[in-house]
């Protein structure tokens, strides 16, 4: 039995992957993947709370896949899969939502976001934290490496776990955030948190013409001695030392500090971009996805057993 702590982490197929994902949570993920038990696994059912393309939904999965594989994971060291193709999760969604009440699930942000919005608000949308919270439980994780906006999320996993243990007996670990605060949020071309649904990101893999239109189109602040959106994505990629004296030598030149700042960018993406393409014509994803719903299908059967024998239904 290994002696290293569980990790999981996920992202949502829900568009296509962007230097935020990287840096938020790919990049460590990639780097702790020696130093922890690793589960990284594609939530496709939280992706129907706002895509309903059934197409688009199978495309973007792989789009995961590819990306997780094209960043250096390596399917030998840590179980990757697709959520739906093990049912646990939603099973141990449903125990959960009886334990849990209303009130405590109002306090969720995407939700308070949404309503704030005068939003129609799904059951999904409301529900999302204890689905989460079963994909976390399921496999006794230790570690969970998050953005700090996804912190909630594994405070709420570590509550529930805490009461089912208090009305059942022990059955989950508490897991913990574990957060890059340097970059727990990455800003997007608009000054706000890269994001799909702000459509403010900079793919991944992303052509050096898709890099320089993204650049150039970024919000600039012209209070300031230096355009500190483009600054602060800049920083990403190399240290303050190495950048200071290039925004000080142009400072109000902001055309030559962007295009600046697509030359590092397309030196950073070109490998993992080149590595995409190759893994898209030669990997065997399906057989990936088989496999590695398999092994997680094994591990979650024998936590639901227990936690069904707990609960009086087995």
């Amino acid at each position: 039995m290994s002696s290293k702590k569980k990790m999981l982490s996920g992202i949502k197929p829900t568009g296509l992957l962007h230097i935020g994902n990287y840096f938020g949570m790919m990049k460590q993920s990639v780097l702790l993947q020696d130093e922890f038990e690793s589960t990284f696994f594609i939530p496709d059912y939280h992706a129907l709370t706002t895509l309903h393309d059934p197409l688009m939904l199978k495309g973007f999965v792989k789009e995961v896949i590819l990306g997780y594989l094209s960043v250096g994971l390596d399917p030998k060291k840590v179980l990757l899969f697709r959520q739906s193709d093990v049912q646990e999760h939603t099973e141990l969604a449903w125990i959960f939502n009886c334990i849990m009440t209303v009130s405590y699930l109002s306090r969720g942000h995407a939700y308070k976001d949404a309503e704030a919005k005068g939003e129609e608000v799904t059951v999904g949308t409301f529900d999302y934290p204890m689905l989460m919270a079963a994909d976390i439980l399921l496999y006794d994780t230790d570690v969970v490496p998050v953005g700090q906006d996804q912190k909630q999320h594994v405070e709420f996993a570590r509550d529930t776990a805490e009461k089912f243990n208090r009305l059942f007996g022990a059955a989950f670990k508490l897991p913990e955030a574990r957060i890059m605060e340097e970059v727990a949020t990455v800003p997007g071309i608009d000054g706000r948190k890269m994001s799909k649904s702000y459509n403010n990101y900079i793919p991944l893999f992303a052509s050096r013409e898709e890099i320089a239109d993204k650049v150039m189109a970024i919000v600039t602040d012209s209070k300031g001695t230096r355009p500190e959106n483009v600054y602060a994505i800049h920083r990403l990629l190399k240290d303050a030392s190495a950048l200071d004296p290039l925004y000080e030598e142009n400072e109000g030149n902001y055309k030559a500090l962007k295009e600046a700042l697509v030359e590092d960018l397309d030196a950073f993406i070109a490998p993992m971009r080149e590595r995409r393409k190759k893994l898209e014509v030669e990997y065997d994803i399906d057989g990936l996805l088989r496999e590695g719903g398999e092994r997680a299908q094994e591990i979650a059967s024998a936590k639901m057993s227990d936690v069904r024998a707990k609960i009086g239904v087995r």
